[in-house]
């Protein structure tokens, strides 16, 4: 599948390791690596021809946030965000950690994958849900939901937790779902504070020199989690949200004529929708951090 990603911009001291759907990573001469959010938005597997403007720069302040307000449960891999002229605000520095290779998601609300195979087999990742959950409902409890971490143009597998255990072992495996949940509830609690629900959020974790494991990548951003306006929850629905839920509803109408199952790739996004998503993340940001955009 072509992805469509373009090609990474050179910076000077750097060298390209790698492009994922968002973010182009650099090796450093120091050794340490660069991580830079560009303004790609990827919907169903895709890397959509349509940029959000501001959208890597969000990214980063938000996680950089994140990070900070968590140090206490989980040290993160920031080493500066003093980075070259030609990538700041949207660019860290960061340590190269072994990362672990699982997708650690949290869910404290029912929806999208997770609502798709509760309703094939009443249950999400082996963990059995009650009877009668709809689109939006609050779980008994958050629960830890991991993914397989998928090669580009495919798409992240939910497994079991027994799975996890087979992957990284078992003391590993309980680490990661451990520090998953913590993380998850005290971000979902600062999330309400704001008047947001975090619905679920995806973390992926690495090993540093010291053994230790660190939070890696992204954190609590529109791109990793699912965040509601706590005013409008209305579970049986489709919630209003603050990330790129947008993007999806749009492809996926009639107005866009574009046909999910087709292999095509999605067609470019109308300015309206541009807009609103960057509007929403940027609504987020401010809303989460008290700070302005």
């Amino acid at each position: 599948m072509d992805l469509n990603i373009p090609d990474a911009p050179e910076i000077g001291g750097a060298t390209h390791v790698h492009s994922g759907k968002v973010r182009d990573l650099y090796r450093l001469e120091s050794g340490d690596l660069l991580m830079v959010a560009s303004d790609r938005i990827s919907a169903y597997d895709f890397v959509l021809d349509t940029t959000i403007p501001d959208k890597g720069e969000i990214l980063t302040r938000m996680s950089l946030w994140w990070f900070e307000q968590l140090t206490e449960l989980v040290p993160h891999h920031i080493v500066s965000a003093d980075v070259p002229a030609a990538v700041r605000g949207r660019a860290v520095v960061c340590r190269q950690l072994e990362m672990f290779p699982v997708e650690c998601v949290a869910r404290g609300y029912l929806t999208g994958s997770g609502l798709a195979d509760y309703r094939a087999t009443g249950e999400v990742c082996g963990v059995t849900l009650p009877d009668g959950l709809e689109d939006g409902s609050r779980l008994p409890e958050p629960i830890f939901t991991p993914a397989t971490k998928a090669t580009l143009g495919h798409h992240d597998e939910n497994v079991s937790y027994d799975a996890v255990v087979a992957e990284v072992g078992p003391a590993d495996a309980a680490a990661l779902r451990g520090l998953t949940l913590k993380v998850y509830a005290r971000a979902e609690e600062m999330a309400r504070e704001c008047g947001i629900i975090l619905a679920d959020t995806k973390f992926e974790f690495g090993r540093d020199d010291d053994g230790r494991i660190v939070l890696a990548d992204e954190a609590l951003t529109p791109d990793s989690s699912r965040f509601w306006p706590a005013d409008q929850w209305q579970p049986g629905r489709t919630q209003p949200s603050y990330d790129k839920q947008i993007v999806r509803d749009w492809l996926t109408s009639a107005e866009s004529g574009w046909d999910r199952t087709s292999g095509e790739a999605p067609p470019p996004l109308p300015p309206e929708v541009v807009e609103l998503t960057r509007a929403k993340y940027v609504e987020a940001y401010e809303r989460l951090t008290g700070a302005t955009f």
